[in-house]
């Protein structure tokens, strides 16, 4: 049996028991790495469109049978299995993808041999002709893949320099620099570890690079967290170092940071980076002000940030167990859960769940359903609400929704930066288009009824996200709890004028303490 083998990070590649093929079609390439990719049967129909949408139904399916002779020709043997309908790489010969070997050790824990494997973005250079949705089915492939990438290498990083392998720690950290020079983040982490490994004047030489760029590029100065790690005697509060722990078989992301009685998790919404939520000053001092209220807690759900990704998004039962797990993880006894947005009904679920753990819940922003319906009419229908997430995802990995967001941020370069930043670290389009797709489908109006904690629901009067009438659905529903009902159309908590935001949250771990 013939074994072949794709090469699809960067221009695709096809080998058989090793040795190169040359395929000089580029429609043929585009049908080998699909048919691969899906792992399965395809539709004939389906490729046909995929490979000439203009053409009528029949002179594509046409073109279809020729370009299958044409390919087993050049292949030298029959590769495909089809019938009326369907085709698929034939399970005659082996076909082996290097996209799939990446994603397997990326799942083991291999991160090392995953980025070796990694050489290229996905299909980088190469597109069929006159192919729309071929190339827009790449591109959310390649940021999927990207995306894994990223995350590795952080975690590569991360455990080089905690095993005192400062020079590999530094390698890995210079190519998330290249991945994304405009991160203060990722800049950080290579100023950081030439600096572990005793090279500070290519510390300062990147340091100096990143400088300039921010300020071609974004007309701004490094932060003072960044300036910090060169000039010590400036340094700021530290930023939180982030710890791993393993719950139902992921590996999930956390901070800690603070002492007292009480622990406050903060859950932002439907995307989160532990280390990038420290990235934005607004962001930073919403969290350093938490901690002057108790010991601080936040995490990435699974397939969020830096924890381990998944095939699936994490649902309301899935997070709400994962929370559990982060809590055990800190020894935490008592905990105010901060619950913005999309997480509200995670936080609502586990203050239900175990409410002998939760000293008291908050809710910023939050909705109890996640689309309309008779009874329901706070949220957008279903078909608004795929519409806004369609193009949401269409536009991943840039600024896209910080008018809805923040709108008193919208027109701040580096605040525009740093989303379009932390939205391609922390997931990728067609991860993001499954975990919005959970959250349409979700409601816990029947557990509103049952919390038994102490309850305090924060809504802006103009969310332009979410209905101030949800918070005021939401409040109504749970007994005793109280609504506070501040100015401003920001949706993101740390947006606008956070002092009243504060200082409401003040008052009730003041209360519940």
């Amino acid at each position: 049996m013939t074994a072949f083998s794709l090469g699809t990070f960067g221009f695709p590649e096809v080998h058989a028991d090793g040795r190169p093929i040359k395929l000089a079609l580029r429609k043929g390439l585009a049908l080998l790495v699909y048919l691969g990719e899906a792992r399965g049967a395809v539709a004939r129909e389906t490729m046909a469109t995929l490979l000439w949408p203009e053409t009528p139904r029949e002179t594509g399916l046409a073109r279809l049978r020729r370009l299958l002779h044409r390919v087993e020709l050049a292949l030298g043997q029959s590769v495909f299995e089809t019938d009326r309908t369907s085709l698929r790489w034939s399970s005659d010969v082996g076909v082996q993808l290097d996209s799939h070997l990446f994603e397997q050790a990326c799942d083991r824990g291999a991160f090392e041999q995953a980025c070796q494997i990694y050489r290229g973005d996905f299909l980088a250079g190469f597109a069929p002709e006159e192919c729309p949705e071929f190339d827009d089915w790449a591109f959310f492939r390649r940021e999927a893949l990207r995306g894994r990438l990223v995350h590795a290498l952080e975690r590569l990083v991360q455990d080089k320099n905690a095993a005192g392998d400062h020079f590999a720690a530094t390698v890995h950290a210079q190519r998330l620099v290249e991945l994304d020079p405009l991160s203060e983040v990722y800049g950080r982490h290579l100023i950081r570890s030439l600096l572990l490994a005793g090279d500070r004047s290519a510390a300062e030489r990147h340091h100096a690079a990143l400088t300039q760029r921010l300020r071609d590029e974004l007309g701004v100065a490094p932060e003072a967290e960044t300036e910090a790690l060169i000039s010590p005697a400036a340094a700021p509060q530290a930023v939180p170092m982030t710890r791993y722990v393993k719950g139902a078989g992921v590996h999930l992301a956390y901070q800690t940071y603070g002492s007292g009685p009480l622990d406050i998790l903060v859950m932002p919404g439907f995307v989160s980076h532990v280390e990038r939520a420290w990235e934005h000053p607004a962001s930073r001092t919403f969290l350093s002000s938490l901690m002057k209220l108790g010991r601080l807690v936040v995490f990435d759900r699974r397939g969020i940030g830096l924890s381990d990704r998944v095939g699936s998004a994490p649902g309301i039962d899935v997070t709400a167990e994962d929370i559990g797990t982060v809590l055990r993880a800190v020894n935490s006894r008592r905990v105010a859960l901060f619950g913005a947005s999309e997480c509200g009904p995670a936080c609502v679920k586990f203050a239900v769940d175990e409410p002998r753990r939760v000293a008291g819940l908050i809710l910023f922003g939050a909705l109890a359903k996640g689309c309309w319906s008779e009874d329901y009419p706070h949220a957008l229908r279903a078909s608004q609400y795929d519409a806004w997430s369609k193009h949401l995802v269409a536009q991943w990995g840039g600024p896209v929704g910080i008018e809805t967001f923040a709108p008193s941020l919208a027109g701040d370069p580096q605040a525009r930066a740093w989303w379009a930043g932390l939205l391609r670290a922390a997931s990728s389009p067609g991860g993001i288009s499954a975990v919005l797709q959970a959250f349409r489908d979700a409601d816990v109006r029947r557990l509103l009824p049952e919390i038994a904690v102490p309850t305090l629901v924060l809504h802006r009067t103009n969310d332009k996200a979410v209905r101030i009438a949800a918070g005021r659905d939401i409040a109504s529903r749970i007994k005793g709890a109280e609504f506070v009902e501040l100015d401003g159309d920001d949706h993101w908590f740390f947006a606008g004028d956070q002092q009243p935001v504060l200082e409401a949250i003040a008052r009730f771990v003041k209360r519940i303490s």
